[in-house]
């Protein structure tokens, strides 16, 4: 019994698997990568649990076919398509994410530039985001600024109330101010614009310290599906963090937060190419990092 199952597993092996020549060279290492960025990815995710279990499945099923379990074949096939359609409606919102930061990737953003690029504009209009974050965390006052760049964030901006007003510190100072109608959730930033404030963002899977609250995980949820800088400032520590690409950097005073905006901020360019924003925090903020 046993040395005719070694024979099965052998001959499966030598007939299912073809010979290996240079095409087939490149497609396992073309393979390779994309499982390895996508573990990278998934392993920060609810996904992950949900892999374990996929490859649980996948060596039961392998085993049902050396063994030729008709039966739990034949129900395998038939609960398979609906499975499917369960996981994708289930973890639809982490499918989502892994498409957008793929063609978030800096291989396809050059390949298919956009055409223009937000821009903060101004150095004034740095100055008075990092005067009015560093204000509010002298008083432990809870902020959540959002400040749009190449990636639209028209979807969040909708979600809230529309300002439309010119950026300047006592306006954002005045829409965080505690037991206002307008200091719960984020506000968004385009170009010189305050957008719309009391706005919702989509809550990370990330885990972090328990010393960071909602706003953190916010920024983090934002920051993993678009390119957006975001400030916030810690109602219960004062604290100012920039969260960028995923990741979180404590700002230590009003200089080096204002350094790291102007350092990032999207240039608009006639021959439509941009600052990538994670390749110069990457290098400068590497130090920071919490």
């Amino acid at each position: 019994m046993i040395s005719s199952t070694i024979k099965n597993i052998i001959n499966y092996f030598i007939y299912t698997i073809p010979l290996i020549n240079i095409s087939g060279i490149v497609e396992i290492v073309l393979i390779s990568v994309a499982i390895y960025t996508f573990l990278c990815w998934v392993k920060n995710t609810r996904l992950w649990s949900l892999l374990r279990g996929i490859i649980i499945i996948i060596g039961f099923v392998v085993l049902a076919n050396l063994f030729n379990f008709k039966v739990i074949l034949w129900m395998l096939e038939q609960v398979a398509g609906i499975v499917i359609i369960v996981l994708v409606i289930i973890f639809q919102n982490d499918i989502r994410r892994a498409i957008e930061k793929l063609g978030r990737h800096k291989f396809f953003k050059d390949l298919l530039p956009n055409r223009f690029y937000k821009s903060i504009s101004s150095e004034k209009v740095v100055a008075e985001i990092c005067k009015a974050a560093f204000s509010m965390a002298k008083v432990k006052t809870g902020a959540l600024i959002v400040i749009e760049q190449e990636d639209s964030l028209i979807d969040v901006s909708n979600s809230g109330i529309t300002i439309d007003g010119k950026v300047s510190s006592a306006l954002l100072i005045n829409i965080f101010e505690k037991n206002t109608p307008l200091h719960d959730g984020a506000v968004i930033i385009v170009g010189d614009i305050i957008k719309s404030a009391t706005c919702y963002l989509p809550l990370s899977d990330q885990n972090i310290s328990k010393s960071f609250g909602t706003r953190h995980r916010a920024a983090l949820g934002i920051s993993e599906i678009t390119d957006a800088q975001t400030i916030v400032v810690s109602e219960e520590t004062g604290n100012v963090t920039l969260v960028s690409g995923g990741e979180l950097y404590l700002m230590e005073n009003e200089q080096m937060l204002n350094d790291q905006l102007s350092n990032t901020v999207y240039k608009i360019e006639n021959n439509d190419k941009g600052i990538s924003i994670f390749e110069k925090l990457k290098g400068i903020l590497s130090e920071h990092k919490i």
